[in-house]
């Protein structure tokens, strides 16, 4: 038996089986994967070029996802799964919304000008500028599921950005059961042994992990993805999940709401299918040229998540005012 099969041997069973949606990254998940932004589309002539800025928020229609755009401040509204048919389809081939709004405080500033805009096959990016050196850039990916959205945002004062993530309805973050049952484990293919691993690239300690989960798709799996990003607590909400190892990532999260302070040159985004249940190390500290690191596809654990989530891993209450006016935190 290998390592990784022995050590997935010592796992509960629970703890590594998922829907069968929830599987690795493949460009099948792309297929005919394009989005319709103010005009422009990524099929067959693909566009890279400048378009003038609406005065209103703007669509961008994809086969699989969708959102809209408010043009002053980028931020995200209405995100959801089309329900386009897809082998990682993820919805039961209905619609689905996942954020009401992913919104950036800019203290008063506001992006202006012309609207930078690059459309090829499923790939988006947009970006516009502002005063004060402030930049916003979007970038997103037509797909059933994969590493499909992140926003970043720049300031000429290097401060952070804080930015208020709020979900749909029908969805919730919860304290995932699977990587719970498993805390304090190295597990990955680069382990030698559960209890002390050695830590490396493929051999990670498990810690609590909070994905997002759907009522009415089941299947559904996501977590926010940040990079030099610091989630700001939210004291009123999340049960007190107590572990050994002092860590306590879900503590203080609400069901429906999370507050970050972004770094500038920092990204906030999600990931979803397979990529948001794999036991991984964080990502690297960079703000300026940065380029995907830890790439070890394959040899990391990937614990899954229970469908239907039960009610006790669930987060609550939905929303509070903490946070929403704390201090920015430091760069």
């Amino acid at each position: 038996m290998s390592v990784a099969a022995a050590l997935f041997a010592a796992v509960p069973l629970v703890a590594i089986t998922a829907p069968t949606a929830a599987s690795a990254a493949s460009s099948k998940f792309c297929d005919g994967g394009s989005y319709t932004v103010l005009g422009k589309t990524g099929t067959k002539d693909r566009f890279r070029g400048t378009v003038a800025a609406p005065a209103a928020r703007f669509a961008v229609q994809g086969k699989y996802t969708k959102f809209t755009i408010d043009p002053a401040s980028f931020a995200i509204y209405d995100y959801a799964f089309t329900g386009a048919a897809n082998r990682g389809d993820m919805t039961g081939g209905r619609l689905t919304p996942v954020y009401v709004s992913k919104v950036p405080d800019h203290r008063g500033l506001a992006l202006a000008g012309s609207i930078s805009l690059e459309l090829r096959d499923e790939d988006m990016t947009i970006s516009r500028t502002g005063p004060s050196g402030l930049s916003m850039k979007i970038q997103a990916k037509d797909c059933a599921q994969g590493g499909i959205f992140q926003m970043e945002v720049e300031r000429g004062d290097g401060t952070r950005t804080r930015i208020v993530h709020t979900l749909a309805d029908s969805t919730f973050y919860y304290d995932n059961p699977n990587f719970r049952a498993n805390l304090g484990q190295f597990l990955g293919s680069g382990c030698t042994s559960p209890a002390t691993g050695p830590a490396g690239d493929a051999c990670v300690r498990v810690s609590p992990r909070v994905n997002i989960g759907s009522d009415t798709a089941p299947k559904l799996i996501l977590r926010d993805s940040a990079q030099v990003a610091t989630r700001i607590p939210q004291a009123s909400c999340g049960p007190d999940f107590t572990n050994t190892l002092g860590l306590s990532e879900t503590r203080d999260h609400c069901g429906a709401t999370s507050i970050w302070d972004v770094a500038s040159g920092g990204r906030l985004g999600m990931v979803t299918g397979e990529d948001a249940t794999e036991v991984a190390n964080p990502p690297t500290n960079c703000t300026e040229d940065c380029e995907a690191g830890n790439q070890v596809r394959g040899e990391l654990a990937v614990l899954g998540f229970p469908a239907p989530v039960p009610a006790a891993s669930r987060l609550t209450p939905r929303t509070s005012p903490d946070g929403l006016t704390a201090p920015l935190t430091a760069p």
